[in-house]
């Protein structure tokens, strides 16, 4: 009887946990990412399609990139073929064209971004925290990742914010941050 009672107690708890689980959790996410500009540089500006933001090679070659896209990411986890959008790019050595997205490798969210003054002129969802990570063709034949980190408000320790990317054999991976009064180097996800 008491073995009864507790599995019963255990069942409902689990059933409860089940059902009041957040829906980002149970299904397919989909998602936008912006590469954004927020007038003024610096919240609360607001949040506008149109950004650029850079990462840099060991060798100093910096790359900046614009762009957009929406993907679905899995219940299940990992990588999808649900994906669009692009770009533009320009590196500091002089070579500059466009870049399609082309799979989703992994999509980590993170976290609903805290209540903030941001004024949302993209507004396709709910604003979250989290890291994508992209497959990309360049314009030129080389493939890349792209990696998409947004540290918005609330979000954990450990997310950058910006652009890491690979063109070819070349890795641009350290990160711009954005800085106070510079219109650039920001993302933003959202969850539809």
């Amino acid at each position: 009887m008491i073995r009864r009672k507790c599995f019963l107690a255990i069942s409902t708890v689990l059933l409860l946990v089940g059902v009041t689980a957040p829906a980002a959790f149970s299904q397919a996410q989909h998602v936008r990412w912006d590469i954004v500009s927020l007038t003024g540089g610096a919240p609360p500006g607001p949040i506008n399609l149109g950004g650029h933001a850079s990462a840099t090679a060991p060798d100093g070659d910096t790359i900046t990139l614009t762009g957009s896209g929406t993907f679905v990411a899995p219940a299940s986890g990992g990588g999808a073929s649900a994906v669009d959008g692009g770009g533009t790019w320009t590196a500091t050595s002089g070579a500059s064209g466009t870049y399609q997205v082309t799979a989703l490798v992994s999509w980590e969210f993170a976290s609903f971004q805290a209540c903030c003054p941001f004024i949302d002129n993209i507004d396709e969802g709910t604003r979250v925290n989290g890291t994508a990570v992209l497959k990309i063709a360049f314009d030129d034949g080389s493939q890349g990742i792209l990696t998409v980190g947004c540290h918005g408000p609330g979000a954990p320790p450990g997310i950058f914010e910006g652009i890491a990317t690979t063109k070819g054999y070349k890795t641009y991976y350290t990160v711009q941050p954005p800085t106070t009064g510079i219109d650039a180097n920001r993302t933003v996800f959202h969850v539809r």
